[in-house]
């Protein structure tokens, strides 16, 4: 292999039912920033039917260019029908980074790339740097249960593959001057009976009322000192009178008080709220990692030591059970 031949930062842009997902514009965001450094330019990878929308979008939040493959066996996703055409393309336009969100769908597509192409993937990164001189990939990444980051580069190999946790980057402002029609070139897809182990008969969609924490703009969140499930009712008070979202360290979500999805840490969901609000919380790094970005920070504490409190924009020591209720009252007065 000669790594010289390999030019490009490629972001593969996830859609399910005609809609972008968030983190598809999240890595075209960063894709972007490693692109510049990089001096080379930033393409995303659409694979759909009928999603000619979606393309354009893609070049308004940033995007120079689009490779869109179009068919209907494209339509919703299947392992071997998306793994077959992005490797038809890579081996065709060789790109030097592959980014890849890590969703549920991501984390299954990323593997099976990497591995049909013989190439390195770092899993699940929370950091993307070049490193200056060789311009390598620098992938950060949790590890050890979050106790260290690691740093990884893959030296040897292209493309550079990267699965990345949503929530971490920042999309760009949207501009539709960007878009230009003469920047998306959309691909012919042969896909035989033979590339296709899995046929996608029926879409069925089971709703579950469990909210999407990544998109709250305020978070309650509760941990192991919250001491119970029912005590999650008083966090649900506070959310309710300040329009947000519950949420939870993982202890909570280990003791059955609250459901996985509503997580926030390095075995969880990434956020960045307008307004976060840890109680009972100590402050592992684990969670930290998880909601340190966020803009203003209130801790609620029994220990006035804790590790939250060194992060939090205001701290308030004492019960919660007695501060959240008197939270709740002020807030309906003053409304």
């Amino acid at each position: 292999m000669n790594i010289a031949d390999f030019k490009g930062v490629w972001v593969f842009a996830e859609q399910r039912d005609g809609e972008l997902q968030k983190v598809a514009l999240e890595l075209v965001g960063k894709g972007r920033e490693i692109a510049n450094k990089l001096g080379t330019e930033l393409v995303a990878i659409l694979l759909g039917n009928k999603v000619d929308d979606l393309a354009k979008e893609l070049l308004a939040f940033g995007a120079d260019k689009v490779i869109y493959a179009e068919d209907e066996k494209l339509a919703h996703f299947t392992t071997d029908a998306y793994t077959k055409v992005i490797c038809d393309l890579v081996n065709e336009k060789k790109p030097e980074v592959m980014l890849i969100g890590a969703s549920f769908l991501g984390r299954d597509l990323g593997p099976r790339v990497a591995g049909r192409l013989s190439t390195g993937l770092t899993a699940d990164c929370t950091g993307l740097d070049v490193e200056e001189g060789t311009n390598h990939l620098m992938m950060t990444r949790p590890a050890f249960g979050g106790n260290l980051m690691a740093t990884i580069m893959c030296t040897e190999n292209r493309p550079q593959m990267a699965t990345v946790r949503p929530g971490v980057f920042d999309k760009l402002a949207k501009d539709e001057a960007k878009v230009d029609a003469a920047k998306i070139e959309k691909v012919a897809v042969t896909l035989g009976a033979d590339d296709l182990r899995v046929k996608v008969l029926e879409v069925v969609k089971i709703a579950k009322e469990v909210a999407d924490i990544g998109e709250a703009e305020i978070l309650v969140s509760g941990g192991r000192g919250v001491g119970s499930k029912e005590n999650f009712a008083i966090l649900q008070e506070l959310a309710d009178v300040l329009g947000g979202t519950v949420a939870g360290s993982r202890a909570a979500v280990e003791n059955g008080w609250i459901d996985h999805a509503l997580q926030v840490g390095q075995t969880g969901k990434t956020v960045r709220p307008k307004l976060y609000i840890a109680v009972g919380i100590s402050g592992a790094i684990q969670h930290l990692a998880g909601m340190q970005d966020s803009d203003y920070i209130i801790a609620i504490n029994k220990d006035a030591d804790a590790s939250i409190m060194k992060v939090a924009d205001l701290g308030l020591v004492g019960d919660f059970s007695k501060v959240v209720p008197e939270m709740v009252a002020q807030i309906k007065s003053y409304k």
